[in-house]
């Protein structure tokens, strides 16, 4: 049986780097959109995610107000956070040193800079999250 990671311990999950998975309430009938994201996260913050303003995923999120985050460990022992959020910003564009400093997280410090560049020209907005639910399981006992 899984235990609940302590409130300390989840915060310090999702501000460690992981690919997490969003999900948003879709319309007509379809499941709820989950795909892969960067994000960033500071104990006792708000979660920040940055996407393409035009994309399905953007629209989808200021129509709906509220979205699931996930990060996991996907290698034993396996460990998950999960937060239901009400997205309280959306700003457009996403300011530029929110943008570098999400993209040198996952990337490094060069390419992280060469993806920043390689973007420009591209529309997008950055989504600010507020925690409202947690979920969280530690299976490693």
């Amino acid at each position: 049986m899984p235990r609940e990671l302590t409130e300390s311990e989840r915060q310090e999950f999702l501000a460690a780097k992981h690919v997490a998975v969003l999900s948003v309430a879709a319309e007509d009938g379809r499941p709820p959109a989950s795909v892969p994201i960067w994000y960033d996260y500071a104990p006792g913050g708000n979660v920040r995610v940055t996407t393409g303003a035009a994309s399905r995923k953007a629209r989808l999120i200021k129509k709906a107000g509220a979205v699931a985050l996930v990060v996991q460990n996907e290698e034993p022992p396996y460990v998950y956070v999960t937060v239901e959020g009400t997205v309280v910003d959306a700003t457009t564009p996403t300011p530029p040193e929110i943008l570098e400093a999400i993209a040198v997280r996952y990337l490094g410090d060069e390419a992280g800079k060469q993806f920043v560049q390689s973007m420009e020209g591209h529309e997008n907005v950055l989504f600010t999250i507020h925690p409202d639910r947690w979920l969280t399981a530690d299976f490693s006992e």
